[in-house]
């Protein structure tokens, strides 16, 4: 315990304020790195896009979303880094060892590394995740059965939006099925089932005009990346004979397109009198005639 004649001396609360400072000036420089590294970071991401696109590495928009994942993760990375080094130094300023602390960090590490393996295996997968460029932020994809908006991608959670609002939480360790619905480009593929009557030539026919009309109209023009392909008759069902078709779109926007082609569809096939199957195929059940059910008269005995 200080003396009352330490408490009243100046000198005695110097070499307090002294640390103080120096606590004050590594949480300002802690600050003002966690604000440089963010500014650098958008500035290496917007010339890492702009070099890719030189190159011919793919459209922007992919390239865009990419760099933004990649990027997002890096800074929460230096982000704890930055601020786990920030916090010894402040230790030792207020006459804290940390010499003892990192060796026991050491050795917890050990112990944490046998007890946490699944931690370890979901940030691994998260890793490989990225470097193999499998799903991107913004992405539409199907993890594990579910489907979903991909809001966020971490070194050991990947997060969906689906499409009700729910929000879908997959350590990385466990993803076992992985599709991604819009990477690059996204196909709209219907199937549209006609009846046997009508004429299939002339059913594609109207199909492709109705393509063609879409993709030169906004907002729709700029979404199709190439016009309607009809792969033709796909199966003959009880209901009718079925009609693959699908719209090449740019990622996310297949279902837009999609929707407006059913939309038109039902309106010209309207206007081309082309039937389209109400409801469950009918049965004809053929009755025997009177005649024929009529008993024959029997005959004499002999």
């Amino acid at each position: 315990m200080p003396t009352r004649s330490q408490l009243l001396n100046p000198d005695y609360y110097a070499p307090i304020l002294f640390n103080a400072v120096r606590i004050l000036f590594i949480l300002l420089f802690a600050y003002v790195a966690t604000r440089a590294m963010a500014r650098v970071i958008a500035g290496l991401r917007i010339y890492a896009v702009k070099m890719m696109l030189k190159s011919g590495g793919g459209n922007e928009f992919e390239l865009e979303k990419r760099a933004e994942t990649i990027g997002n993760l890096t800074g929460k990375a230096l982000f704890v880094l930055i601020w786990v080094i920030a916090g010894l130094m402040m230790l030792k300023e207020m006459n804290f060892d940390v010499r003892p602390l990192l060796a026991g960090a050491g050795v917890a590490g050990v112990a944490i590394g046998f007890g946490a393996q699944n931690i370890i295996k979901d940030v691994l997968a998260g890793m490989f995740m990225m470097m193999e460029n499998q799903i991107r932020v913004n992405d539409v994809a199907v993890i594990n059965g579910k489907t979903g908006l991909v809001e966020e991608i971490n070194l050991r959670t990947t997060v969906l939006r689906g499409e009700d609002g729910a929000v879908h939480i997959f350590p990385n360790g466990i993803i076992q099925g992985l599709t991604n619905l819009t990477r690059e480009y996204s196909y709209y593929v219907f199937n549209l089932s006609i009846a046997y009557s009508d004429d299939t030539d002339r059913v594609v026919a109207v199909l492709e005009g109705i393509g063609a009309e879409l993709s030169q109209e906004e907002p729709y023009r700029a979404a199709v990346l190439a016009p309607l392909e009809v792969l033709g008759v796909d199966k003959l069902a009880d209901s009718g004979a079925v009609i693959k078709a699908r719209f090449k779109t740019i990622p996310n926007q297949q279902w837009m397109v999609g929707r407006e082609m059913n939309r038109r569809i039902i309106l010209r096939f309207t206007e081309a009198k082309i039937a389209l199957p109400s409801g469950a195929p009918t049965v004809n059940v053929v009755l025997p005639s009177a005649a024929s059910t009529t008993p024959s008269p029997a005959r004499p005995a002999p």
